[in-house]
């Protein structure tokens, strides 16, 4: 897990304004994720951030609950529930790992940009696994560093050690499918919209 909420505290306001980098693949995202989704579900997304996701999809299912470790990240993703009137959408501060909703609590749980940031992503994995139904889906967006330029890879080091930048963990695509199947999901969607963008998966429990 990061071990920190320091960062993503300080940029929480700069975060929330910033507009996405790359919309097209955004909205792609979005369009394949609500596809997935109907009225009768209960979604999970961890490392919600300010929210933004969260208030795309809550419309269409029946409770959606955002967590994330950084409390002004929280506290903005509140006021904007609060602003939109999505009476089903909470959010919570959390981390993934010590969330203690029951095992099979949800229908769908998405992780948004959120893997590559984590200690231990095996062991993140195999929770929402166990808090995942039977049949439910894990949705999930995820920097692959090891398959970006080199020049990008001597960056993120640099700008982590400055404060300027997340410490990114470094793995590849294929790192990040096998971590998948190795915790029992099955692979139902993966896409990326070019060599180094981050790695779209739906995953499934059997």
């Amino acid at each position: 897990m990061p071990t920190s909420p320091r960062f993503w505290n300080l940029i929480a306001g700069r975060y929330a304004r910033t507009p996405v980098a790359d919309e097209a693949a955004y909205q792609h995202k979005l369009a394949a994720t609500r596809h997935l989704l109907s009225p009768e579900m209960d979604v999970l997304e961890f490392g919600c951030g300010t929210g933004t996701t969260a208030l795309h999809h809550a419309p269409f299912v029946r409770r959606y609950t955002g967590i994330d470790f950084a409390p002004k990240m929280i506290a903005i993703a509140r006021g904007k529930a609060t602003a939109a009137g999505q009476s089903n959408l909470s959010f919570e501060v959390a981390r993934i790992e010590e969330w203690t909703a029951p095992d099979h609590s949800y229908d769908v749980i998405l992780g948004m940009s959120i893997l590559h940031l984590l200690d231990g992503k095996e062991a993140v994995l195999a929770r929402v696994h166990r808090l995942l139904k039977p049949g439910g889906l894990f949705v999930s967006s995820t920097v692959c560093a090891t398959d970006m330029p080199r020049i990008v890879t001597w960056i993120l080091p640099v700008g982590s050690a400055l404060g300027l930048l997340p410490l990114v963990r470094r793995f590849s695509d294929s790192d990040l499918v096998a971590s998948h199947i190795d915790a029992g999901f099955v692979i139902k969607d993966r896409w990326r919209p070019g060599p180094g963008k981050a790695v779209f998966l739906v995953a499934q429990v059997p």
